[in-house]
Parts: structure tokens; sequence; C-alpha cells
């Protein structure tokens, strides 16, 4: 069953590099009626964003939050982190395609945007685009059943 925007609750985490983009992403999202949890960073000043980033992503996996995003300069480095938590599911994603296919196809529970890569703009669009898919399941349960197995 999908939550509605009320009771969704989002995990959000960043780095220093990803902090800009991660007020505006939680802003938007709290403008539209999402519950959303903010891990930190709380400044752009340097940080080690495993500190931030495992939180997040362990708070998506006890189901304390539905999804989250994560943010750093790339996003690469927070997606291997995320992914380092059992239950976790984390895509980096570049354009609204990969959100939606990260989503349909791999069932992603966090998804991971670099905020050096892309614009404000697209990055909403990312995160939009991600919340309003839906896993196809299918044959892609069953590649997901091998992924946890």
């Amino acid at each position: 069953m999908i939550k509605d925007k009320v009771s969704l609750k989002i995990a959000i985490a960043s780095d220093h590099a990803g902090y800009r983009y991660k007020e505006k992403i939680k802003s938007h999202l709290t403008s539209k009626g999402y519950q959303v949890e903010d891990f930190g960073a709380h400044s752009e000043e340097p940080v080690d964003y495993p500190l931030f980033i495992r939180p997040a992503a362990e708070a998506v996996a006890r189901g304390d939050c539905d999804k989250g995003i994560i943010l750093g300069g790339s996003g690469n480095g927070e997606a291997i982190v995320a992914n380092k938590v059992r239950g976790i599911r984390c895509a980096v994603c570049w354009n609204e395609e990969s959100a939606l296919l990260a989503r349909e196809h791999n069932d992603a529970n966090i998804i991971s945007l670099g905020q050096r890569m892309m614009t404000s703009e697209t990055a909403i669009a990312i995160v939009e685009t991600w919340l309003s898919a839906e896993f196809e399941g299918g044959r892609h349960k069953r590649r997901i059943e091998l992924i946890e197995g």
C-alpha cells in the first residue's frame, strides 16, 4: 500500500558539498506535505559524510523513515555508504529517467544526488519523479530477491 504524502516520512542527509540542495529539497518536500527528517549536515563547513549518511540509511532500513534522499558533491561516496546498510538499495541518479528506473526496476529506497552534477531544478525534478514512481515487481522482484539473498 502506498502511503499518502502526509504519512510518508523521508530521511534526508548530505555532506557539506550537498548542503545547499539538501536545504532546497527539504523545503520543497515540506511545502508538498511530506514529513522530512534531516540528519545533517547543517552547514557548508567541511564534514565527513559517513557521519550523516549512515544514520539516515539506518533510519530507512529500520523503517523509521519510508525513503531517503542523500546528497554530496557527486553523490557517489554517499551511495557507497548507504549501500553498506543491509536492506538499502540506493541509486545514484543524474536525471529523471535514472530516477524513474531506480524506482520501477530496482525498488530503490534511497536516491543519491550530486550537487556539483546538476542544477537545483533538475535535483527537485529527480526527487519528484522518484517519489511518484512505483516498483513494477515481476522480473524485477526476482532480481531484488537475488540481491538481498
